[in-house]
């Protein structure tokens, strides 16, 4: 089985270093899983998530003309990952800069009111 670009396979973990994991791959090919292609979330040590001996499907994402593949975990379970349109804010920009003033007037009077009370401090009858 030739590793194209693009394809889904079942691999292996077999080793797991700081910067990513190796995975074997059908027919023997090993593939690097680069931590940033570990997992959605912010991934700050890879054996959080993968430990050796693990069966996962990979993303070959690409192969150099030395013959070395990059592998993605994340890229493989697309129903995973979380659909950016949800993500669009629901609220008109108009509709976020009135609320800005408002708290914005409320937060300036609420500093006026307490730095009023404040005047007349040390000092105050030497005049």
């Amino acid at each position: 089985m030739a590793i194209a670009v693009g394809t889904i396979v079942d691999g292996v973990v077999t080793g797991i270093t700081n910067f990513g994991a190796f995975v074997e791959l059908p027919d023997k090919v090993t593939g690097l899983v680069h931590i940033s292609e570990v997992a959605d979330a912010y991934v700050k040590d890879v054996r959080d998530y993968l430990k050796e001996q693990d069966h996962v499907k990979v993303k070959v994402i690409h192969v150099d003309e030395k013959g070395k593949v990059g592998l993605s975990i994340k890229q493989a379970n697309p129903s995973s990952r979380p659909n950016r349109e949800r993500r669009l804010p629901t609220v008109s920009f108009e509709d976020k800069l009135a609320k800005f003033i408002k708290d914005s007037d409320e937060r300036q009077l609420e500093y006026r009111r307490a730095t009023e009370s404040k005047r007349g401090g040390r000092g105050s009858g030497r005049y």
